[in-house]
């Protein structure tokens, strides 16, 4: 299945935006803006859904012209590019979406034609299908580990990092000693935060002592 590589699927959606000459603002400005105050943080909407890997919404104009040997071709209309890697299968996602997301989901689809809302979960669903574009050749350098998996084992080689240039030339009974107190630190560290920085994905080792 092409859009999927273990179990991360990589979903690909491109919705035609409305276009109405008769707005002051026209859509894909309003969307435009709303999309670049966007929090790209453990705040952005997308870290509401803990099987999400990355997320990217873009506004495209047209296609671009490369050159000869490739045909000169142009869109119809401006496009909203929705893509995103999440653990999973699609109906689960897009269902989250619809119901832990849905004043976000709301506030960017309804620029775009053909939009039906999140309230009938299955008309979304539909929706958003009838937007897919297949993802082919899709590769995801980690296919056999969830989101949590792997936020959990960036902060370990966050951590094993720092440890090893702190512990540069002390004695070998201290580093022992402070390793344990590392292995104490990352066995008990609380749930990484989707989206935070380094200070929420790291435990810090050696605190007791610092």
């Amino acid at each position: 299945m092409s859009n999927q590589n273990g179990q991360v699927y990589g979903l690909t959606i491109l919705s035609p935006i409305i276009e109405d000459d008769r707005l002051d603002i026209c859509h894909s400005m309003e969307l435009r803006w709303y999309l670049g105050h966007l929090e790209r943080d453990y705040r952005s909407p997308f870290a509401q859904i803990s099987s999400t890997y990355l997320a990217r919404l873009v506004v495209m104009d047209d296609v671009v012209y490369v050159g000869a040997p490739a045909c000169e071709e142009h869109l119809k209309s401006r496009y909203l590019v929705f893509e995103t890697n999440f653990d999973g299968d699609l109906e689960t996602y897009l269902t989250r979406m619809a119901t832990e997301m849905a004043d976000f989901v709301d506030a960017v689809w309804k620029h775009c034609v053909g939009y039906p809302g999140v309230s009938n979960i299955a008309a979304f669903i539909a929706y958003m299908k009838k937007c897919q574009v297949e993802t082919t050749f899709f590769f995801a350098d980690v296919n056999n580990r969830t989101v949590q998996k792997s936020l959990e084992a960036l902060r370990t080689q966050s951590a094993l990092a720092r440890f090893i240039a702190k512990h540069q030339g002390q004695p070998a009974a201290e580093v022992q000693r402070e390793f344990g107190a590392l292995l104490h630190a990352i066995a008990h560290a609380p749930a990484p935060i989707p989206g935070g920085d380094e200070s929420d994905r790291m435990p810090q080792e050696n605190r007791p002592h610092e």
